[in-house]
């Protein structure tokens, strides 16, 4: 394994988003406009007198977290789309990069996309909204790993299946992350949902994640249990996702597939 080679591949892709102001907006448009969009109905829900739900005061703080889930799988499955339209994903392959090689410097790449976006998102909020996430204190940090994480574990399952399917599943990349947003109790505990979409939020990492992110918000007991649960899943999906990107990457070598990616 050749670090030069992965950091070579990250500055590849960071030299496109240099000159291209499209590339940026996909980075910062849309978590900058999911921010006014829920910030503004936050602030409405909280002058509005009577029976307002306690959880709109989370709501700032879980777009904020689930924002980072997506970025983080958006900076893989995107940046992975990004070769198969400039049609370069054959010359990477023929080069000594390694498949290995080649997903380390997706997950490189998405560290710094989601640090662009979250301080983004993060400053915007305390100027606009005089929220602070950094109230949650030092739960924030694991909470943010495990859902950095899980997003990178969706990101390399989404690369997988596209390299394994070609441009018939390019749509997976914007749309797998959010099929889990429903039981991933974002913006509502998992107590609300029925009783078979609690069990399946029971194995879904950022489930436990935003359920620790509650309690420390209401001043509870650090949320050790919902970590313990969302880090051991982690482990789990990211070993899988792993092992399926290598397991699709063999199959479409084999088949020849890999020079028909994109056509």
């Amino acid at each position: 394994m050749s670090f030069q080679r992965i950091l070579a591949y990250t500055v590849r892709h960071l030299y496109l988003y240099k000159r291209s102001m499209p590339r940026l907006m996909e980075v910062f448009y849309w978590p900058v406009l999911d921010l006014l969009v829920w910030g503004f109905v936050t602030l409405y829900l909280s002058r509005q007198s009577g029976a307002v739900p306690q959880f709109v005061t989370f709501f700032l703080g879980a777009l904020i977290l689930w924002d980072i889930l997506f970025r983080s799988q958006q900076g893989i499955s995107v940046s992975f789309l990004e070769d198969i339209w400039s049609r370069n994903l054959l010359n990477i392959f023929v080069s000594p990069m390694s498949a290995v090689e080649y997903v380390l410097s997706l997950l490189f790449l998405s560290i710094i996309k989601l640090l662009l976006t979250s301080t983004v998102m993060v400053t915007l909020a305390w100027f606009l909204y005089h929220f602070n996430i950094f109230t949650i204190g030092f739960a924030l940090v694991p909470l943010i790993l495990n859902l950095v994480v899980m997003g990178w574990a969706v990101g390399i399952v989404t690369t997988a299946l596209i390299l394994r399917f070609g441009q018939e599943a390019e749509v997976l990349a914007w749309g797998v992350a959010l099929l889990f947003q429903p039981v991933s109790a974002v913006f509502y505990p998992v107590a609300v949902l029925p009783w078979f979409l609690r069990a399946v939020a029971n194995y879904v990492p950022a489930a436990h994640v935003f359920e620790g992110m509650r309690m420390v918000i209401e001043g509870q007991a650090f949320p050790a249990r919902e970590l313990a649960w969302a880090t051991g899943l982690n482990v789990f999906y990211i070993i899988f996702s792993v092992l399926f990107f290598y397991w699709n990457f063999k199959v479409v070598k084999r088949k020849g597939l890999l020079a028909k990616v994109g056509e």
